[in-house]
């Protein structure tokens, strides 16, 4: 009775942030919305018995992905009034394609036909040989789905270097490193101390730049203090 209303408790809040993320007009709330989803599914995986899913779902997507699209949203700087000019233009495509997809989905729920060993499977989950969920999760993905498992990575690491891309902007006047000037200088010209340790910067002998000299005071000239005082004989 406590795993049911559990159950619906988190799959309520579940559809729920999944609806604000849509319909959210800030995207960082968007994605605010889009961790609270995720911390709701990881807690109906909890409830289903996959414990290895739902700290997968939290430490990789929580931690990392979600926390991504924030840094991103918010360093790109884009212009969303700008882009929701277009929406109009854009709404007869985006239509379209939604309503593809629906039918689609419909296509396969039409189709599904549970296990007739469903049921049982769902209130004694069992496991071959024994093992944990997280093993039996393990020999399944490294084996019969290693290579979609490997094209996931790359597609991660695709969007990684494509936000990195995006950020990194030229600026000058920058000092930047240069490591082939270092390891090419001549080491008779670098001149190498024995400092103590705690010495200050004067042992070393490296002091502070000196402030800028104050501007030199108007000094008014004589031939200005004689005409001045030639007037009043």
């Amino acid at each position: 009775m406590i795993a049911a209303l559990a159950f619906y408790f988190f799959a309520a809040i579940l559809i729920a942030s999944a609806v604000m993320v849509v319909t959210s007009r800030n995207p960082v709330h968007s994605v605010l919305f889009l961790i609270l989803c995720f911390f709701n599914a990881s807690a109906l995986f909890l409830i289903a018995g996959a414990e290895f899913l739902a700290m997968i779902l939290v430490i990789v997507y929580v931690g990392a992905v979600a926390v991504l699209f924030l840094f991103v949203v918010m360093m790109l700087d884009i212009d969303f009034a700008r882009l929701r000019e277009g929406f109009q233009r854009y709404a007869p495509v985006g239509a379209a394609v939604g309503g593809v997809l629906f039918l689609e989905l419909l296509m396969v729920l039409g189709t599904w036909r549970f296990a007739d060993d469903a049921a049982s499977l769902r209130i004694n989950p069992t496991t071959p040989g024994g093992i944990s969920n997280t093993a039996a999760i393990g020999r399944i993905l490294y084996t019969d789905y290693i290579y979609l498992f490997q094209a996931s990575g790359a597609v991660l690491l695709v969007a990684m270097l494509g936000a990195i891309v995006l950020t990194l902007r030229d600026r000058p006047g920058t000092k930047r490193q240069s490591v082939a000037v270092q390891v090419a200088r001549d080491p008779k010209l670098v001149e190498t101390r024995a400092v103590a340790l705690g010495a200050g910067l004067d042992t070393i002998g490296i002091r502070r730049p000196l402030p800028p000299p104050e501007p030199p005071k108007k000094v008014e000239h004589a031939a200005d203090h004689a005409a001045d005082h030639g007037g009043h004989h």
